[in-house]
């Protein structure tokens, strides 16, 4: 039989496909941009027939009736990876439940509790090629491996989705089932810098040398990052996410992967986000390899980079150096995802550094981010004797073998001047940093 003829055999209606789902299953559902829309959606119109379905997400990016209205209650319930604003906005309802994880480590985990198998996994891909082989295009965190344990794979071909090579190029016979479904793809603009994140960025470019391999994220911060250091020379690209400032770097002639010790050459990554000129870039270019999150953030994988710099950002950083990135207290609000992969490995790495860049006050100004504990409740993203560089609009602070008063000092130089006085006073007070005038 040809690919074709085995292609044609296994291309199902989108009605056909879900109906194919039985109440009680658990279901793995492709990441970010690469959610299946049109199954999704399918399922929310097929809802009324199932019950107790338990699907597995990380970072939705749009909000799915499966996982938004109330009246879901008993027939899904989300098990998710890294939050997003719909999980955000339902996780007082509980029909959402974070599940702890280190990005590379995440599918293996999640198995482990299923004895490696899985009853279905929902995912997208490109038209196959001249080959017979499809790429799953936009990421490879998990989804190889829940590819591999799944009793059944139905794959989404979307034609709007850039070819990519790497780890998310399979054959079609790893498929049961496709479908065709030509959805819009995820568009998340970068965030325009303000004054702040020029600031931080300016402080944080100051540690990225020419033929560096750099990791950077979604936001305003790291726009200014990415527009910081578009007059270096030979950078490398080795990072959980591809984002527009990826391109922006590739497109200003600063990041060539030259110099990496690692796939040289090459920008790599495990997922993408971002605007149609990356996804444009992205499609058949010989230099982008998308691989699996097991690979890609395996801190011993990371650590192969020559002077990798690791930047991630933080909602509370406390005086002992430990960085809360993920919840509000005791509320979820995203995840872990890889940024304790990512900072470990780029310790690791011959003159590398990991860098937590964060804006000194939240709350439009009313609250600091450098406090004396965490918040209780607070999720610890980075354990104290991980900690290494601190960066806020007010400077840097190296803390990596520091004593926790030494520690102390160093980020109340760069919290915020209205609070600076009250951070001490209340290290002091409550013995963190003791002082013989509170005892």
């Amino acid at each position: 039989m040809s690919w074709q003829e085995e292609y044609k055999s296994k291309l199902i209606s989108m009605t056909e496909a879900m109906a194919l789902v039985q109440s009680g299953m658990t279901l793995s559902i492709g990441i970010a941009a690469s959610e299946p829309v049109g199954m999704l959606e399918e399922l929310a119109r097929q809802a009324d027939r199932l019950q107790d379905i338990t699907t597995w997400t990380c970072l939705p990016m749009r909000p799915y009736d499966i996982f938004m209205k109330p009246e879901m209650e008993g027939r899904f319930f989300n098990e998710n990876w890294f939050y997003g604003a719909p999980d955000r906005a339902v996780h007082g309802e509980g029909r959402v439940s974070y599940t702890p994880n280190n990005l590379h480590q995440a599918g293996i985990d999640k198995l482990l509790g299923r004895g490696g198998r899985l009853d279905m996994m929902l995912g997208v891909c490109t038209p196959p090629n001249a080959e017979g082989l499809v790429s799953l295009s936009m990421g490879a965190v998990v989804e190889r491996e829940m590819i591999d344990a799944a009793d059944m794979v139905i794959l989404e071909v979307n034609r709007n989705l850039p070819w990519t090579d790497g780890d998310v190029v399979i054959p079609i016979s790893l498929v049961d089932h496709f479908v065709e479904h030509d959805s819009p793809l995820v568009q998340v603009p970068q965030a325009e810098p303000n004054e702040i994140d020029q600031q931080i960025g300016a402080y944080v470019a100051e540690f990225i040398d020419d033929g560096c391999t750099v990791q950077l994220g979604i936001g305003g911060t790291p726009t200014a990052i990415a527009n910081f250091i578009s007059d270096r020379k030979h950078l490398g690209i080795h990072s959980e996410l591809f984002v527009d400032g990826v391109y922006t770097l590739w497109k200003a002639g600063a990041a060539d992967n030259s110099r990496k010790t690692l796939h040289p050459g090459k920008f790599v990554a495990t997922f993408a986000i971002g605007t149609q000129p990356l996804y444009d870039w992205m499609n058949e270019s010989p230099d982008v390899l998308l691989m699996r999150g097991s690979y890609v953030n395996n801190p011993y994988v990371i650590a192969q980079n020559y002077k990798m710099i690791s930047i991630n950002t933080a909602i509370q950083v406390d005086i002992l150096g430990q960085v809360c990135s993920q919840s509000l207290g005791t509320r979820q609000f995203s995840g872990t995802g890889g940024q304790l992969d990512t900072h470990r490995g780029a310790q690791m790495s011959q003159g590398g550094k990991g860098i937590i860049a964060l804006r000194s006050t939240a709350k439009n100004g009313t609250i600091s981010t450098i406090v004396p504990t965490l918040a209780p409740g607070a999720g610890v993203t980075v354990p104290s004797q991980d900690v290494d560089t601190i960066v806020t609009e007010y400077g840097s602070a190296q803390l990596r073998g520091l004593s926790v008063k030494k520690r102390m000092e160093a980020l109340i130089r760069i919290a915020h001047p209205d609070f600076r006085e009250s951070i001490r006073e209340e290290c002091h007070r409550l013995g963190i940093v003791p002082d013989k005038q509170f005892f």
